[in-house]
């Protein structure tokens, strides 16, 4: 199972100058909320911010994260 600051170190290395706060929400390891602020998003729909962030995280969604909460902006 990730870890809170695993996720969050995925997604600031995946998403250039991201700044991500992941919180662990029953403390099992598998359900998560991130919020994220990119300048990656800029123009996108809130869908495809969050596209962008489950694309990180690949066949792990549904696998070991069950759960990901996402609050996404440019800023």
């Amino acid at each position: 199972m990730p870890t809170a600051e695993e996720m969050k170190a995925r997604i600031e290395s995946a998403l250039p100058d991201a700044r991500a706060q992941v919180t662990d929400l029953t403390g099992t390891g598998d359900h998560f909320r991130a919020e994220v602020v990119s300048p990656a998003f800029a123009g996108l729909s809130r869908i495809a911010q969050h596209k962008l962030v489950y694309e990180i995280f690949g066949a792990d969604i549904g696998g070991p994260i069950h759960a990901l909460s996402l609050k996404t902006s440019p800023e």
